[in-house]
């Protein structure tokens, strides 16, 4: 079978070591988004396609090969989804997923030139578009806002209200049916760093969590993600976050996973 990685770096972690186990039996391709010289349109197609990014140029070559009929892992429709995190959270909400509530409001430049700036405050705020070095931070009070309106004034952006939380972030992998987990230290967070909960793993995970990612993956249409949870107060879990195709490092039995959905894709 061929297989073909959509990517800039195939000597990422994941796709090395799936490759790895792609190759003795399996041809496996390598397709640059950003690369100028597109594929020929009659350049014959791999089996499946997996998509490792997330730029403009990549959702187009992606489309491009569905569109002559290849299957391509996450498809385009859904890649591009995650990176509207208006229309990620609309759909979430939508589908009764416990989503932080989100707002759009514009620009910064729009949000802060109201006449009238009243916000509950702390706020998470958030460029609406996802991508590298994009704008993730919290604001405290409406001078901190206008701060950040005058680094990025013309910056389209989500707001949320902060919800008080540990200060830990769960992050939840899926590949297929198959879910890996562990916690990481948020980066917002103000207080001391408590002492790290107890490895999360999907033994541990309640299953009810189980359950709530795996829905995530039927209603976002994806094979491959990952999802970002908090606890709030109450001890419920609150998605702050939905990525397609997450790099998912250090997590024994991922490339194996990721190699078994490929192939049962391309078949």
């Amino acid at each position: 079978m061929r297989i073909c990685f959509l990517t800039p770096r195939p000597d990422h972690p994941l796709l090395a070591a799936t490759e790895t186990l792609l190759e003795p039996t399996h041809k496996v391709t390598h397709q640059n988004p950003a690369d100028p010289r597109p594929p020929h349109p009659t350049t014959p197609l791999a089996d499946v396609y997996l998509l490792k990014s997330r730029t403009p140029r990549a959702l187009a070559l992606a489309r491009s090969f569905e569109e002559r009929g290849a299957r391509v892992l996450n498809s385009a429709a859904a890649t591009e989804l995650c990176q509207d995190r208006t229309a990620m959270a609309d759909l979430a909400l939508r589908a009764g997923l416990p989503f932080a509530r989100t707002h759009t409001p514009g620009t910064l430049t729009d949000l802060t030139s109201r006449p009238t700036l009243a916000l509950p405050f702390p706020l998470m705020v958030k460029s609406r578009h996802s991508r590298r070095e994009d704008l993730v931070t919290r604001a405290d009070t409406p001078t901190q806002l206008r701060a950040l309106a005058t680094r990025w004034p013309e910056e389209p952006v989500v707001i949320q209200q902060f919800t008080p939380n540990s200060g830990w972030d769960h992050k939840l992998w899926v590949i297929a049916d198959q879910i890996f987990a562990t916690h990481r230290r948020s980066e917002l967070a103000t207080t001391p760093t408590p002492p790290p909960p107890p490895p999360l793993t999907p033994t541990t995970l309640p299953p009810a969590w189980l359950t709530l990612v795996r829905t995530v993956g039927k209603v976002f249409a994806l094979e491959v993600y990952g999802v970002d949870l908090i606890t709030t107060p109450t001890g419920t879990p609150l998605i702050v976050d939905i990525n397609a195709f997450p790099g998912i490092r250090n997590q024994p039995g991922a490339p194996e996973a990721l190699a078994a959905l490929a192939t049962g894709r391309a078949r």
